[in-house]
């Protein structure tokens, strides 16, 4: 056996052959309405079981369907994600949390000069309460 024919026979060996996961049909409720629509309009005999037919589907999906239609969901779906949940009004709560730190730290830094300035006051001598009263 030559090199090259020993390498493809371990190329080969090693090549897995993997089964891919069924991966679970999504139907847009577009579909969802279209199909319930084209139901409703087969009058014929087997008219329904070649439209389910011709769209791979079950009779008791397009039942599952017709009650969601029913309970008014099947308008819902279209916008249904998946994932964490956004607040509506989560772009204004963050800027009201960044406005209330900066109010806050401007309130530190204001409380600080006060007693800054009580201190200064008091080793002066001068009472500032007394001050603002004879004003």
């Amino acid at each position: 056996m030559t090199t090259e024919e020993e390498h493809g026979k371990v190329e080969e060996e090693m090549k897995t052959e993997v089964v891919a996961k069924a991966k679970r049909r999504q139907h847009p409720a577009e579909y969802k309405l279209r199909i319930l629509r084209e139901v409703e309009t087969c009058k014929g005999k087997g008219d329904v079981g070649a439209l389910l037919r011709r769209e791979g589907l079950y009779s008791s999906l397009v039942s599952k369907w017709r009650e969601q239609h029913d309970r008014g969901s099947l308008t819902r779906l279209s916008g249904k994600r998946r994932g964490p949940k956004v607040e509506a009004n989560a772009e204004e709560l963050l800027r009201l949390q960044r406005e209330n730190k900066r109010l806050q730290a401007q309130l530190e830094r204001a409380e600080l000069i006060i007693d800054v300035q009580k201190k200064i006051a008091q080793l002066a001598g001068v009472d500032p309460l007394s001050q603002n009263e004879e004003r």
